[in-house]
């Protein structure tokens, strides 16, 4: 394996393994507002139609583009962790962004599904809670 540096932050490569997410937005300055500030991802741009985030559990981009990510369009879901679902949901909206299906139940836990400014698609899930 190679250790390799990615926006300042040292990782290790695995052989076959995702290593890299790329997502579409429309509007970068936007993105990066949205992101930083809900999840304390960090960015470096590389050029105007393209920046790569860090502190996220895995690196990757966003792209300019006039499309977004959704499951009813087949896309792949990124789901984020929280301790706290209730508290990161009311984050989401505070930056901006659109819970587009409201928490549920699953088998081992809650999620709900949030939309950022550019329309992209995302879910947050946490465990159950027993102690409520």
């Amino acid at each position: 394996m190679r250790d390799r540096k990615t926006n300042g932050v040292s990782s290790i490569m695995k052989h076959e393994k995702i290593d890299y997410l790329e997502f579409p937005s429309k509007n970068i300055s936007a993105t990066k507002v949205f992101f930083s500030s809900v999840f304390g991802w960090s960015f470096v741009d590389y050029g105007p139609e393209y920046s790569a985030f860090s502190n996220a559990g895995i690196s990757g981009g966003f792209y300019q583009s006039d499309l977004s990510c959704s499951t009813e369009n087949g896309s792949a879901l990124a789901v984020f962790y929280s301790k706290t679902l209730e508290q990161t949901q009311s984050k989401i909206e505070s930056a901006g962004g659109l819970i587009v299906r409201p928490i549920f139940s699953f088998p081992g836990g809650r999620r709900f599904h949030f939309s950022d400014p550019n329309g992209n698609e995302y879910a947050v899930w946490s465990e159950i809670n027993i102690s409520k």
